[in-house]
């Protein structure tokens, strides 16, 4: 399952609750948060000064096999 930078923050979550160790491990106060709905990835990369890329293959390495 790829993630792209378009992809909603908590759609993620909710499809691939194993990708949330992913945005913990990052720091990102995602988790509950009620923007998580309406966010992008991009969105949230930008909030929080993170490297998208770097997350999104974070949070490709996830994905189980």
């Amino acid at each position: 399952m790829p993630f792209g930078s378009d992809d909603l923050v908590d759609d993620i979550m909710r499809n691939a609750p194993h990708t949330i160790r992913v945005f913990l491990a990052f720091r990102m106060a995602c988790v509950g948060c009620p923007i998580a709905t309406f966010h992008t990835v991009d969105d949230a990369c930008r909030e929080h000064g993170i490297d998208r890329d770097k997350f999104l293959a974070a949070l490709s390495d996830r994905v189980p096999a």
